[in-house]
């Protein structure tokens, strides 16, 4: 028996690869035999990155950049292998590990991937600092330097938990762009939200020129517009930290920006569908470095050929911290259930709850760590034990009714 088992992590508890390894076990008390491939899993937000160099057999590296408030730091970002493939019958294997099959695609080590946040993140500002007029992505574009220092053909980014609100320029700076200001003179270094204005033109001439051959993929699971009652500052801009008036000023900015970029680029990212996300990092990524965006639960299933570890396998075991309503809009594992069933493969998801509003007919089972025995705080408290304890069960109702 082949079984898949690609989870998401558990937010505050465990990584996705804790998550797959403690499943896997649990699988391994009812199925002793089953050939068991680990794949972690994310949609593009907190731990993709960890998921990604694991379900990869990648590698993990990290660099000193600029933080969001201009002050050196250490980021992690990692650099993908071309290692899928399945533990041999009754084996757990090492997550990533290449055994039996060598590779379905992969990436051969050519490409990279990189959160944001790692550089740009609003957890790395302390709340009484949070102020999306003064923060800056020029950290996010250091690591995107430095994945093409290590040989990345492709960079994969997601953009989620951004403290920023700059439209990307400070992104663009670090790649080399150049930002002319109203007075004639470059703008300043480490352009933040309220330097947006100042920006009279951008001139790409002086961008680094691996840019243009590199592909950039930006997951995004946002559909916000750069500007307006709905775009990044209108919506996102408080949580990081901005007061109605700043909200109206980035706003503005950002307005101006789209304008410029028009002007001097000849591209029109204002109402772009997820130009809005992080900040208008998404305008940005695709206005100075030539990204798309895409779903970050497909993104991710491509990068891991998910499609193609499916095939064949007689069961897929998925799960997410929290089963509801909002599963079903680009989470990680209402993603994965859709590319099991496309491949006929059943598919269980265990969660750390489970809400009845969620999508359960798309699953042939839903299982909980929280349940009438357990409550959520004793589920974060020993959450592997408990995983293991679901796995076996779903595990074991799912081969009686076989």
């Amino acid at each position: 028996m082949r079984i898949i088992i690609a989870p998401d992590s558990f937010k505050e508890t465990l990584t996705a690869t804790e998550v797959a390894n403690a499943i896997a076990e649990g699988v391994l008390l009812t199925c002793s035999d089953a050939t068991i491939d680990l794949c972690p899993m994310a949609d593009g937000g907190e731990g993709t990155v960890e998921a990604m160099v694991a379900a990869t057999g990648g590698r993990f590296l990290t660099a000193d950049v600029f933080g969001p408030l201009g002050k050196k730091i250490r980021a992690r970002f990692g650099m993908l292998g071309h290692a899928t493939g399945t533990p041999l019958p009754g084996e757990l294997g090492l997550v990533g590990a290449k055994i039996q099959s060598e590779g379905l695609g992969g990436y051969g080590g050519q490409a990279a991937v990189i959160e944001m946040a790692a550089a740009s993140g609003l957890e790395l500002v302390p709340p009484e600092k949070r102020d999306p007029t003064v923060t800056t992505t020029f950290g996010t574009g250091e690591l995107i330097m430095t994945a093409l220092d290590q040989g990345a053909q492709e960079i994969i980014i997601g953009i989620g938990g951004s403290a920023t609100t700059d439209g990307g320029c400070g992104c663009a700076q670090a790649l080399g762009v150049t930002f002319v200001a109203t007075d004639g003179g470059p703008c300043v270094c480490g352009l933040a939200g309220g330097g947006l204005a100042e920006i009279e033109r951008i001139d790409l001439s002086t961008r680094d020129p691996r840019i243009a051959d590199v592909r950039i993929r930006v997951a995004c699971d946002v559909t916000n517009p750069l500007t307006g009652p709905n775009g990044a500052a209108a919506v996102y801009g408080p949580q990081k930290g901005a007061t109605p008036a700043q909200v109206a000023m980035l706003d503005q900015g950002l307005r101006r920006l789209a304008g410029v970029i028009r002007q001097s680029l000849d591209v029109d990212v204002e109402l772009t569908p997820g130009a809005g996300a992080a900040g208008g990092l998404g305008a940005g990524l695709m206005a100075f470095a030539g990204a798309t965006l895409e779903r970050g639960v497909e993104m991710i299933a491509d990068a891991v050929d998910l499609d193609a570890r499916l095939r064949g396998a007689d069961l897929c075991i998925t799960g997410e911290g929290k089963f509801d309503s909002q599963s079903a809009l680009g989470k990680t594992a209402f993603g994965v259930a859709a590319a099991a069933r496309e491949a006929g493969v059943p598919v269980i998801c265990i969660s750390g709850i489970a809400e009845d509003d969620g999508p359960h007919d798309h699953f042939d089972a839903v299982h909980a760590l929280v349940d009438g025995e357990v409550t959520a705080s004793q589920a974060m408290a020993q959450p592997e034990p408990l995983l293991k304890d679901r796995a076996a069960r779903a595990v074991g109702q799912f081969l009686a009714r076989r």
